[in-house]
Order: structure tokens, then sequence, then C-alpha cells
């Protein structure tokens, strides 16, 4: 089985989705992937005249569309190159909204935090002290290494029995992000909590049901009352279901092949907490503002969202679309740029690649959407975002 998750997996072939036309658009034979269609800002600094480029070259190596927010103190400037939609074809346009995927953990963090900062929990309580019973080991799993993802909980994602009734063609399945707790507690820790580090869904799948617990909400209605609303982002949500209301942008999935699959209906329920969101590049932006900025958590507890744990540091393994070494604080990712260091998170989920980097004070930042996934880490169109995110970041 075909793990989307699983970079060494073989092409999956039993997909039976249907795009919007009869058959898969192949990038060899649309023109929509040619530099020619892309679109760039007006008076740009001439520090950004470099950014264009970059991101025609992510298209010209094979990705529909890119998009691209470069903000730089109290002035926004958006790129996008390509298509966002392959049929009908549609260009990619600044402000469409897409699936952020692990960026999502910023957002659930952040909910985490402000019941750190208001005492309701605390960084060192147990999962076990909130969750009774929930997950094995749990006495000695913390908050802190939930949110870090030292805790050595297996990756319910992994598990080939998460993804097979979507593999089997129904991608708006809902999905009970308990039954995830529950696939992850079958498999053995992967090592004792805060001796190593391993990227997993499951923690914020805990940390959600905590939030719960603590609240007696949802942590939907949580990110809705504590981040979307305070902060006017109305291109952000939360979604239940597979719709997706206003215009977005689709993902792709090239499995092994010129073809590509649309992925944009497989149910954010898979993730939920953990990559759940639908988000615009202005939004992204304007919510690691806030953060790192100080109006979302008190400073004491943004040092220690910003305090890397040693087995947490350029742990391996630990790259997605972004620039190879830093490493995890609390929800909150540093990376080593060519000029220095940036705070954000990034992601790769099943149709889109999607990262935000930001200036320490959120001064400087770079939010970044491409519509393809499914990629290695050394393919032509992961290594051309790389080169445009240092371009768009670095100037």
């Amino acid at each position: 089985m075909f793990n989307p998750f699983s970079r060494s997996a073989a092409p999956w072939r039993r997909l039976t989705v249907v795009v919007a036309v009869a058959a898969a658009v192949s990038l060899a034979t649309a023109p929509a992937v040619s530099a020619t269609s892309s679109t760039a800002p007006a008076r740009a600094p001439s520090s950004l005249a470099g950014v264009q480029a970059a991101l025609d070259q992510v298209v010209a190596a094979g990705a529909p569309g890119a998009e691209a927010l470069v903000r730089i103190g109290g002035r926004s400037y958006t790129f996008s190159s390509g298509y966002g939609n392959l049929a009908p074809l549609t260009r990619m346009r600044a402000g469409d909204r897409s699936r952020i995927g692990g960026v999502t953990k910023t957002f659930t963090a952040t909910v985490v935090l402000q019941l750190v900062g208001r005492h309701v929990l605390r960084l060192d309580d147990s999962v076990e002290k909130w969750l009774p019973g929930v997950f094995p080991n749990g006495r000695a799993i913390t908050i802190r290494q939930l949110l870090n993802h030292t805790s050595g909980a297996y990756d319910y994602a992994q598990d080939d029995r998460v993804f097979a009734p979507y593999f089997e063609g129904d991608m708006t399945l809902i999905f009970d992000p308990r039954e995830g707790v529950r696939i992850a507690a079958e498999h053995a820790p992967l090592f004792a909590p805060g001796t190593g580090w391993s990227y997993s869904n499951t923690n914020y799948l805990l940390l959600a049901m905590i939030v719960e617990k603590v609240t007696g909400r949802s942590i939907g209605t949580e990110l809705r009352q504590r981040i979307f609303k305070p902060l006017g982002l109305n291109g952000t949500s939360y979604p239940l279901s597979s719709e997706i209301r206003g215009s977005y942008v689709h993902g792709y999935w090239q499995l092994g092949g010129p073809d590509l699959i649309d992925f944009t209906p497989l149910s954010p329920t898979l993730l939920s907490a953990s990559g759940a969101i639908i988000s615009t590049t202005q939004d992204v932006a304007r919510f690691y503002r806030a953060l790192l900025q100080g109006r979302l958590l008190p400073p004491k507890v943004l040092k220690a969202m910003q305090t890397i744990d040693p087995v947490a540091t350029d742990p391996p393994g630990s790259i997605d679309s972004g620039i190879p070494g830093g490493g995890w604080g609390l929800g909150l990712l540093r990376e080593t740029f060519p000029c220095g260091d940036a705070w954000g998170h990034d992601s790769e989920i099943p149709g889109y690649m999607t990262a935000a980097w930001n200036s320490k004070d959120g001064n400087r930042q770079v939010v970044m959407v491409v519509n393809i996934d499914g990629l290695a880490h050394d393919h032509p169109i992961t290594q051309a975002m790389r080169n445009a995110l240092a371009k768009a970041y670095c100037g």
C-alpha cells in the first residue's frame, strides 16, 4: 500500500478519482506550465528582483503553479506563476485559498500555549493527566514533548489502514481523529519520551484532545475564537468536510508518470489538528506576524515556544519543502537560510507544498504555496522551491 507520507513508497495505481476533465492533464503538453504564464507585482524593491524568475523556475521544473507573498516591514508583494487549476486552465492568483497542511500545527500549538499562558495547562503536564487511559505510556509523555515531536509516539499517518479507504476512491470520507490515536497506540513507541525526535501527526491529535478536554469546546471552535476572528483571518477556516468555499488552488499529485491527479477533495479530517486548515498566503503571514510580535502569547510563553530542545536540533529526516538546518521549538521551527535564521513551519501534504518563514521579529516574511506533492526532496521542483524561498527571504 502506497503511503503519501513515505518517500520510499512505490507509485500507487488504484486511485479512481476523476479530475475535472476526462483524463488527467499531462505537464508535458499543458501550456500552463510555461514560465510565461506568470504575474509579477508592480514596484517591488530591487532586492526582490529575482523572486519572480525563481518562482517561474518552480513551474518550469514541472509544478502546475506557485504563489509567494513577501512582506518587508509594512509592505507586501505578491508573485505568482503557472496555474491554480488545470481543468479549466486558471492562473494561480494571489489571495486564493489552499490547504496549508502541517503549517496548521503552529496554529494548534498557539491555542495550547495560550492555555499554558493562562495557567490552565502546564508544559510539563502529562498526557495521562488530561487523557487518562487514552495513550500508552501517557504518564511519561508531556505536553512539551507533544509540541516538539520528542514524545516517541508513532505517527498514525504511516499506518496503511489510515489511507486505505481514500485510496479505494472515497476521498471525502470523514476520519475520526480518535481513530488515529487508537491506531498509533497499537504501535510500540519509537523511543523513550524526550530522548529522540520524530515527526508525528499523532502528537497534534493528542494536543487537540487535551484542548477539548480542558475547554469543553472543539479545537475548531478554539481556533476560530482565539486566532481566526481576533486577527481577521477571513480567508482561513478549519473545515470538517472536503468542500472549499470561494476561490481556491487545486492540489495535484504526480504518481511516477507525467499525468497529474487532482487531490483537492482529500478530506481535511484525515489530518485534523495536525494539518486541516485552509488559508491564504496573506492570512498565514498575518498570523505569524501577530505570533512573533507578541500579540498572541505572553513573552515568557513565546520564549518557550522558540526554545529548541537539543534532541530536536537539526534532526535527520526533518526537512519538508524548507531549507535544511535549524531545529524544532513548540510547534514552531527554526530554519537556517543563507542570510540567517527564520521561524515558521513548512508542509507537504497530498497536492500541496507550503512554507511560511519569518524573521524573529516578524518584519520579514515569505509564504509560498506550490500545488503539487508526491515528490522526493531532491526532485527539481522541490529544489526550485527551496531556491525561491531563499531568494524571497534573503533578497
